[in-house]
């Protein structure tokens, strides 16, 4: 059996969805759409998750994801989470612990319509996530390189980097788990 590297699984950087850093939350979001509808077209099984943002020299320096793009809408958010002493919000909390939380900082206290006006005010630097040194891997790297590393950190995705450290793809951890699936299947025959 061949041996699978990070470059025969990972979304080529030209495929992805992308913005500048200076972009609005609407930006990323339409970009997201139109390369969610590209992936329709091309008949690939599972639509990106992320945007990812690139400086004015077209280097990627941060990643969106949905849970980064709502969070931004409420900045209250902000809030909260400093007044949990930095601990994760949503790591083993009961339904109600939750619920009030809602109430005690106001979250989402405005109309919905009224916050997603902001997305056009917000830019892409002020919400991105920045991924750790732990993110990336090298496209010459073999899968289980690449296994290892997303069950260890918890990611859905890792950047790949070409020879020269630039980002030239992202490594899902979807495509992954499809490509075990299917090495799966086969043992089973």
């Amino acid at each position: 059996m061949k041996k699978i590297t990070v470059k025969d699984m990972m979304v080529p950087l030209d495929e992805y969805a992308t913005i500048h850093q200076d972009a609005t939350l609407f930006d990323a979001v339409m970009a997201l759409e139109k390369a969610q509808e590209e992936c329709n077209r091309q008949g690939t099984k599972y639509l990106h998750r992320a945007i990812l943002v690139y400086d004015d020299k077209h280097r990627i320096v941060g990643k969106l994801s949905h849970l980064d793009i709502l969070r931004s809408l409420e900045p209250k958010y902000k809030q909260a989470a400093a007044d949990d002493s930095g601990r994760m919000m949503a790591s083993g909390f009961s339904q109600q612990f939750l619920r009030n939380m809602v109430k005690q900082f106001a979250l989402w206290d405005k109309p919905l319509m009224d916050v997603c006006r902001k997305a056009t005010k917000i830019s892409a630097r002020n919400c991105m996530y920045v991924p750790a040194e732990g993110e990336y891997v090298k496209e010459d790297d073999s899968l289980d390189v690449a296994i290892h590393q997303l069950v260890m950190g918890h990611h859905q995705s890792l950047l790949a980097t070409g020879s020269r450290g630039e980002i030239v793809g992202i490594l899902r951890l979807t495509d992954v788990f499809k490509q075990v699936v299917d090495f799966m299947k086969e043992c089973n025959l």
